[in-house]
């Protein structure tokens, strides 16, 4: 393939598709292969009903010799196709998900967290002969130790968590209810996974317009979520009957506005402001006290933005690191000024040009 077939879904072989895509095109990779569960009888609940479990086809292999081998063979494929500063994710449980990270690390790869999801509705463990399995993991990972420019919203990540950095286990539920797409009373999809787990890979290491590639695209939950934020997706499925179930599915989904889909900036990627522009801003003026956020320390503003205290003079970097006898300081977050007798950091300033700059 010559370009890119963007909002997509293909239908063939994962591994040869994905090697007819253009080399280093795609911005993140979410994966949910098989699990090669190898189930072996009906599960039956207590009351002897039968669980809806995985039976199907394309999750059977002879041996872990031939799954290894999809393994690595799918996942150098993806290698191949993803950008220099994308980021591979892939989900699993404790039947595969170690034999994966190995292949993972394997083909080079750069593993940078391995992500719990703590299922907040976990299917019981109806024989009472082990612990109720209530977890998946998701691999996340660069594309080699070397490339260490990939995306990751932190602050995004941080704001989605009511302003506490993210931690690496997620306590989400399981696709049920309304959510859960079904056909004839049935579950549709044996696998499906819940939106608001896809939700958080895109919001971490994508931004509005990104290439989101799925190799194991099945009920469409990646195609539906990169609509609505306003990522770009390709899908690749074996089965036509799912391709069907995700199409339906993508379409009745409503992109969210442009400004919707924005999410916070990492502080790196925002524009450098002096502290200088600040003061011949005149959003503070020279002469101003600043002080710490417990008033110990104190130091006056000058006309060219450096600060000068008792001990000191220099940059608010400088100053704050000596007043603190401490090796470095952030100055923005160390100073405050005095607003009706109340102390506001800096920064407030700093942000407030940042969004005129942009």
């Amino acid at each position: 393939m010559r370009h890119l077939p963007a909002n997509r879904i293909l239908q063939g072989d994962c591994v040869a598709l994905m090697n007819e895509l253009p080399p280093a095109s795609v911005d993140v990779i979410f994966a949910d292969p098989p699990y090669n569960l190898q189930l072996q009888g009906d599960l039956r609940r207590p009351n002897d009903t039968l669980v809806d479990a995985v039976d199907d086809d394309w999750d059977k292999f002879a041996d872990l010799k031939s799954y290894d081998a999809f393994t690595r063979a799918w996942l150098a494929a993806a290698r191949r196709v993803l950008k220099d500063d994308g980021t591979l994710w892939v989900i699993g449980s404790y039947h595969n998900i170690f034999r994966v990270g190995t292949a993972v690390q394997d083909l080079g790869f750069w593993i940078l967290n391995d992500v719990i999801w703590r299922k907040a509705n976990p299917m019981p463990n109806f024989r009472g002969r082990r612990f109720t399995n209530a977890h998946e993991t998701l691999i996340w990972c660069a594309k080699s130790q070397e490339h260490k420019r990939y995306r990751f919203n932190y602050e995004a990540m941080k704001a989605l968590n009511d302003d506490v950095q993210m931690r690496s286990d997620w306590l989400l539920p399981i696709c049920s209810g309304g959510e859960r797409l079904r056909q004839d009373g049935a579950k549709a999809h044996a696998t499906q996974k819940p939106e608001s787990l896809l939700h958080r890979v895109p919001v971490a290491a994508t931004e509005p317009g990104d290439l989101v590639l799925d190799p194991f695209f099945g009920s469409g939950t990646t195609g539906a979520v990169a609509k609505r934020l306003g990522r770009r997706f390709v899908g690749i499925e074996r089965e036509a009957r799912y391709i069907k179930l995700a199409e339906e599915r993508i379409r009745r989904v409503e992109p969210l506005p442009p400004d919707a889909r924005e999410v916070t900036r990492s502080r790196r990627e925002q524009p450098r402001v002096p502290f200088g522009w600040v003061v011949e801003r005149g959003l503070l003026a020279p002469g101003t006290v600043l002080y710490d956020q417990s008033r110990r320390h104190s130091a006056m503003v000058r006309a060219d933005g450096s600060l000068i205290s008792a001990e000191d003079a220099g940059s608010i970097h400088r100053v704050g690191a000596q007043v603190q006898g401490a090796s470095a300081c952030n100055g923005w977050a160390f100073w405050h000024f005095e607003v009706d007798g109340r102390l506001v950091s800096i920064d407030v300033l700093r942000q407030k040009l940042r969004a005129e700059l942009s």
